[in-house]
């Protein structure tokens, strides 16, 4: 079953997937209406003629061929069932269609098999025995022909004519033909289901069996394939219960308006939302790794399901909060979903033997680090041209002594914005017109990422040049860009106010027309980039605007204009920021960007559009301490080997992938066109959070030397551990406060009320 590398062009494509989807979801809603879907499974008739039907549609033949789907077809339709509360046997016929047909030539029966499950007249359940360390699920042996076993945990056996399961020795399965003696079925009941949907045991009596002997590691790759198809099927139930409870909220009111206008219920959903968007990207990301032969497929399904079988449980918990009693009534849907996620999550291992295997994988060879994601030609190849050009001019001496500055003199280095300045690469996403490179959202990951790694210093000023290209005037874009693009100017954000943090429309700071100048009073508060050559100021400019957030304009205030006082303050996290304050600053009046009172747009247009590549930073930025966690975790056997230490580590590289799959999701979306801001607010959510939980997670691992800071006797990485931990802080204020992302999410992304 191991994957092999296949022609992109032979595999079906996102148009093809989606008229799947919608078939079988139309398919089932007529043929297995959620109304008696649960009695249903238990009528061994009713299910027999349903697969029958989905025969019908071509789904017996998924796996068999490239063009007739893959993993991510497959997965797909697995998800449509959990949503329909349908226990259709299609793993087992997806399993014995990648599986088998390799063996078709060598054994005839093979043919005569596949032929009957494209046909209907078969329904194969598999068994988890062997498959995992789950020594409780029975142990099949195999005796000239005769597999005698007890075999727990069988899911779909009321329905089976055929059983597959793992021998004793791994090394080979059985294939069982239930339909010739020596095979009973007992139902088990679990988490309240009967066995029509959930587990039966089965007793094996010298039933029997075709041996079907496996390449050395097959079985590990079967049960990478067979979790794919549970978790796509828990993601599936989960996710329509979620959809439910957030129509429910719409509705249903109490103190006189809906549930879902209060921020618990919003700021619930909101956490529900971002977990199913992360399992569904690591999911599909998973599903097409295998499909297309890539090297790390394995790692990339180890995460899926270390992360998805947790956050999974966790959603269904939070829906049936959000229902309240109505959701533990037996005649609502929500219970069939609830327990579908945990009869399908619980079995092969689970997420605690995926993250054993992510450990084993991370921490048992020296090499290790967590695989790089493939970019595309031109992704892959300026990751490669701006590596190079790190190791040549931010390597050696250069570098050695840039680190041993103190931190708050480590975020910028003028010599080195002025080298990179000289590649176009601080304005590598701007348009050529602009003189920039126009390079695509996963070429600027690659640049990121890289940067990350080689922890060289920032240049440049995102917002600010989003804001210019958007709003600025040609005169403005002239003057302004190049000096950026050359990495001669920073530009900071005077946002942020004694009274006005989150909520910025309450901003004091004026700004007065007086002829041909502004002239600005008020006082900025925890102004970072200070030291720039400029600050991009958010002002008052009509005190009897209703909205508040009409009357506010944008302004390019020079920071060496008479009037201006910065008091620094040092951070939590050895930083600098400062409070500023404009005593009757002048500015000319063409330093306006936009409309008067039209600042509003600019800010969110600006941060709108940068917001989709924050939260692909920030997880960067993760996974370069990860990899140094790794290192240091390595070179003390006692922690390497530590049960506990290991699955952190696994946990944490299965939250890394979904952080990763969130920024590459943002940059797909911006390479369609743009970035919906609900989206770009899930990946800060999402990865500044994971940051501050990465940081507590080395010191916990550590010990006490990672605490240490830079300078003190024996510190760890200079203290680098602990400076993580205490700058991630940061991460989930900045650029919109994480619960202020919370409520965008659950207004713009749910459509629950204001």
């Amino acid at each position: 079953m191991s994957s092999k590398r296949i022609d992109a062009d032979k595999l079906p494509d996102d148009e093809a997937r989606v008229m799947l989807r919608d078939s079988v979801r139309g398919f089932l809603q007529t043929h297995w209406p959620a109304a008696g879907a649960v009695e249903r499974g238990d009528d061994r008739a009713a299910v027999a003629s349903l697969w029958t039907c989905l025969v019908g549609q071509g789904l017996a033949t998924l796996g068999s061929e490239p063009t007739e789907g893959g993993l991510r077809e497959i997965a797909l339709v697995m998800e449509e069932l959990g949503r329909a509360a349908c226990p259709a046997p299609l793993l087992g016929a997806a399993i014995a269609n990648l599986l088998l047909i390799r063996h078709r030539a060598d054994a005839p029966k093979i043919n005569f098999l596949l032929a009957e499950l494209h046909r209907g007249e078969c329904r194969i359940s598999l068994a988890t025995a062997g498959l995992s360390q789950d020594e409780s699920a029975g142990t099949l042996r195999l005796d000239r022909g005769a597999a005698n076993a007890t075999l727990a945990f069988v899911e779909g056996a009321l329905h089976a004519t055929h059983l597959l399961a793992a021998t004793a020795d791994a090394a080979s399965l059985a294939l069982i033909d239930c339909r010739q003696g020596g095979v009973q079925v007992l139902p088990a009941r679990a988490m309240g289901m009967n066995a029509g949907h959930g587990w039966a045991e089965v007793r094996l009596h010298n039933a029997r069996a075709q041996r079907l002997d496996l390449a050395p590691g097959e079985i590990a790759d079967l049960l990478h394939v067979a979790r794919i198809g549970l978790l796509a099927r828990a993601h599936g139930a989960a996710r329509r219960a979620f959809e439910m409870a957030v129509d429910y909220a719409k509705e249903r009111r109490q103190f006189g308006q809906p549930i879902g206008r209060f921020q618990a219920i919003q700021h619930k959903l909101a956490n529900n939302l971002i977990a199913l968007e992360g399992v569904r990207l690591t999911l599909a990301h998973a599903a097409s790794a295998f499909d297309h032969g890539a090297p790390h497929w394995r790692h990339f399904a180890s995460a899926a399901t270390a992360f998805g079988a947790v956050a999974l449980r966790d959603v269904t918990l939070e829906t049936q909060h959000a229902f309240g009693a109505i959701g533990y009534a037996e005649e609502h849907e929500a219970p069939r979903h609830f327990r579908r996620v945990h009869l399908d999550l619980l079995p092969l291992g689970g997420a605690a033997q995926a993250r054993r295997e992510l450990a084993a994988s991370l921490l048992d060879d020296d090499r290790a680090a967590l695989p790089e994601y493939d970019l595309g030609e031109a992704g892959n190849q300026f990751r490669h041209t701006v590596r190079e050009w790190l190791q040549e001019h931010w390597s050696g001496e250069r570098k050695a002594a840039f680190e041993r500055r103190p931190f708050h003199e480590r975020e910028f280095d003028a010599s080195f914005a002025l080298d990179l300045g000289k590649t176009g690469w601080i304005g590598l996403s701007w348009p050529k017109e602009n003189g920039g490179q126009a390079r695509t959202p996963r070429e600027q990951i690659g640049f990121l990422e890289v940067m990350e790694r080689a922890e060289a210093p920032r240049a440049g000023a995102a917002v600010q040049v989003n804001a210019l290209l958007m709003h600025g005037t040609s005169q403005q874009q002239t003057r302004y860009l190049p000096e950026i693009l050359r990495g001669q100017a920073m530009h900071g954000m005077g946002y942020s106010e004694p009274e006005a943090g989150s909520d910025l429309a309450s901003l004091r700071t004026r700004a007065v027309l007086d002829g041909k100048h502004w002239v600005i009073n008020g006082q900025k508060i925890w102004t970072t980039t200070y030291w720039g050559k400029y600050m991009f100021l958010a002002a008052r400019t009509d005190a009897a605007a209703k909205p508040l957030h009409a009357g506010i304009s944008m302004f390019i205030v020079p920071m060496n204009a008479p009037g201006i006082s910065v008091k620094p303050a040092t951070t939590m996290y050895d930083g600098r920021f400062a409070n500023i304050f404009y005593d009757n600053v002048r500015i000319p009046a063409e330093n306006i960007v936009g409309a008067v009172n039209g600042g509003w747009k600019v800010l969110t247009d600006a941060l709108a559009n940068e917001r989709g590549l924050i939260g692909g930073g920030i997880v960067l930025k993760v996974a370069h301490a990860f990899n140094l966690l790794l290192a240091d975790v390595r070179a003390d056997s006692k922690m390497r080997h530590d049960a506990l230490v290991r699955d952190r580590i696994g946990a944490l590289a299965a939250e890394i992938e979904v952080g990763r799959q969130l920024m590459l999701h943002c940059a797909e979306l911006a390479e369609s066109g743009s970035t919906p801001p609900e989206m770009g607010a899930i990946s800060k959510v999402f990865s500044g959070e994971l940051m501050e939980r990465f940081g507590e997670a080395a010191l916990d691992i550590l010990g006490p030397r990672a605490a240490l800071s830079q300078g003190a006797p024996g510190a760890l990485r200079n203290g680098r551990h602990e400076q993580n931990l205490r700058h991630s802080l940061m991460w989930v204020i900045s650029i919109g406060t994480n619960e202020i992302q919370r409520s965008l999410i659950a207004q713009r992304g749910l459509g629950l009320p204001r």
